[in-house]
């Protein structure tokens, strides 16, 4: 037996992008209803380490939207009493649409994430 470490392995069907579309399919559906993307994030979080790099910068990506979405969404929800908060929470659905759409755009053509530590897209 070698004691090398063993190398990312590809998702089942040779899509190493798999589980970061099935995330961002998650977080889509969350709009709707919410759970999903706690189960997005969740998923991003424990397969990030297994992926591809090109995959885990997909996985980074998203569960830095996840974070960033969320602060955002507690601010707007404060804010509320001053009137600004749905203007914030507006803004904040607007990122986190074309965060999502310009990622499984990337995913979709196998490329990876240029930049996942960012504020923006």
């Amino acid at each position: 037996m070698s004691d090398a470490p063993n190398p990312p392995v590809a998702q089942a069907g040779g899509d190493p992008f798999g589980i970061s579309k099935l995330v961002y399919i998650l977080y889509f559906i969350g709009f709707v209803n919410g759970i999903t993307t706690i189960a997005g994030v969740i998923v991003a979080y424990l397969k990030r380490s297994e992926s591809t790099p090109a995959a885990a910068s997909h996985l980074t990506f998203l569960i830095r939207t996840f974070w960033i979405g969320l602060l955002f969404a507690f601010v707007g929800a404060v804010t509320m009493m001053i009137m600004i908060g749905m203007l914030i929470l507006l803004a904040t659905v607007v990122w986190a649409l074309i965060r999502l759409i310009k990622g499984i755009m990337l995913a979709m053509d196998g490329k990876p994430v240029p930049d996942p530590e960012t504020w923006l897209w």
